[in-house]
């Protein structure tokens, strides 16, 4: 399985060894299955931290889980605890609280990432799928330095978009599109038009480097 412009990206992780995976992710191990999303309406700012249930194996989540980096040599699938929340196949994590409405912003800093993914996506997504490829996610792709819009497998190239440092998102469920949004202009780059009827995720996939999310925050004025 393969990402759509190049091979190999699918980040399928690769034995470790049992100390290894102990030291690494204690919490992975004890993870409680009680865990539950939390649903963000109108009016609230959107508070989200990274769920490790739902993170594939070569995915490890860091600074109280708000951020995410890529490791070559990912736990053995063997090893991590089975969920089925879990991306099996693809390298990518939702966000843990679930939008049902609303206008909601935040932003993400890229480090030493080249190929990534970031937006929304069902909360029922299949975890046998990567988000972008299907009619249930639609997020902004930067890979090979450039940007492009994605859903249901097709890319539209971003314009106006240069190589991310830090990069904003806006999501506005009743209206029906997500924004890509230039932070130091305060300014919507591109728009994602789409009908959401379920609830929504934040949604990341990652290849390289890491991402470090921020949420709770206001929308910025004048975006539109």
């Amino acid at each position: 399985m393969a990402a759509p412009w190049s091979i190999g990206l699918c980040g399928r992780g690769v034995s470790r060894a049992l100390n290894t995976v102990l030291r690494k992710r204690p919490r992975e191990l004890c993870l409680s299955s009680q865990r539950r999303y939390v649903t963000k309406t109108a009016g609230h700012n959107l508070q989200f931290k990274l769920d490790e249930r739902t993170a594939h194996s070569s995915l490890d989540l860091f600074k109280k889980d708000t951020g995410v980096i890529y490791r070559i040599l990912g736990l053995d699938p063997s090893l991590v605890l089975d969920n089925p929340e879990r991306f099996r196949d693809w390298a990518v994590v939702f966000g843990d609280s679930r939008i049902t409405e609303g206008r909601h912003y935040w932003e993400v800093t890229v480090r030493k990432s080249q190929e990534f993914r970031i937006g929304v996506a069902e909360a029922v997504m299949s975890r046998d799928e990567c988000v972008g490829t299907n009619s249930s996610s639609w997020v902004f792709a930067y890979v090979q330095r450039k940007w492009f819009a994605m859903t249901t497998n097709k890319m539209v190239p971003v314009s106006q978009a240069g190589k991310p440092d830090r990069i904003g998102i806006l999501l506005d469920y009743e209206a029906g599109w997500l924004g890509l949004v230039d932070v130091q202009k305060a300014k919507v780059i591109h728009k994602i038009r789409a009908t959401f009827r379920t609830p929504l995720c934040p949604a990341f996939a990652l290849w390289d480097g890491e991402l470090l999310t921020h949420s709770g925050l206001e929308v910025p004025e004048g975006l539109d």
